[in-house]
């Protein structure tokens, strides 16, 4: 398996840092409202694959700088071809969509939506673990005024939302607001601007604190199982029930309960 780090790489439109088992990538292109170029998927890829390796990432969270959270593709770069850059970090070609990267490294991701989350935009947001916005922020898929279609979004899409509201609002160009998108599953939580950062840092804390074998594990069911017929699905959860009872985390937890004191995760 390739081995992926962050050792000596400029990044030119995302920001990775790392504190307290967290690892925040936050979007760093407010000027194009944070639009989806080549130079920030392959950037953002990347690092999302640092963080499925990295055993001390145990919740990742994606930010943005500026107003906008995310536009989606940037249209410019599919008219005129991806602009110079500055950027070392690699592009891997393994056929792996953002999508499923989110989805693949079976950690906790937050989203930390501070503005409207456009087109694009709601890869992340539909395959996150949670999504914190901010009241004031909007969702929308404006593909249709382009003669697009929210082709990528639409796997994780409706896997969130109830199937016939989001076909609707795939097809049409409308806003859902935060606490609208809270009722439909767009987002988890919904709070004032001024409360988003101490909500999100809270969230990750909370999550970070727990066993990371267990979470991975947990997360790896939950996507698997999802697809699965019913009487397919028990056996196997008893299955990972099982292997999950096997890990060193586990037998933590129980130790420390017994002995009245806070657990020590070894994520194994």
């Amino acid at each position: 398996m390739e081995t992926y780090s962050l050792e000596g790489l400029v990044f030119e439109c995302v920001i990775v840092e790392m504190a307290n088992n967290v690892m925040t990538i936050t979007l760093n292109r407010p000027e194009k409202k944070n639009s989806i170029s080549p130079t920030l998927g392959k950037e953002l890829a990347y690092a999302i694959r640092v963080a499925g390796q990295d055993s001390e990432v145990r919740v990742v969270v994606l930010a943005a700088k500026g107003d906008i959270f995310c536009a989606g593709g940037d249209l410019g770069a599919m008219r005129d071809g991806a602009p110079p850059s500055s950027s070392t970090v690699p592009e891997v070609n393994d056929g792996k969509e953002l999508g499923m990267l989110l989805r693949d490294i079976c950690k906790p991701v937050i989203v930390k939506a501070q503005g409207p989350v456009l087109a694009g935009g709601l890869l992340m947001t539909c395959n996150a673990t949670h999504v914190v916005a901010a009241d004031h922020i909007y969702f929308s898929a404006p593909e249709i005024k382009r003669a697009l279609w929210p082709f990528m979004v639409m796997a994780g899409l409706f896997r969130v939302m109830p199937r016939r509201q989001g076909l609707d609002f795939a097809m049409r160009v409308f806003r859902i607001d935060a606490q609208k998108a809270l009722e439909l599953g767009l987002a988890t939580d919904v709070v004032p601007a001024d409360q988003l950062d101490q909500r999100v840092d809270e969230l990750a804390a909370e999550i970070a604190s727990y066993s990371p074998a267990t979470i991975k594990l947990g997360l790896e069911a939950f996507y698997h199982q999802e697809s699965m017929e019913f009487d397919d699905a028990i056996p196997y959860l008893k299955g990972m029930l099982e292997k999950t009872k096997q890990t060193e985390d586990v037998k933590e937890g129980i130790t420390a309960f017994f002995e009245k004191r806070e657990p020590v995760w070894k994520g194994r």
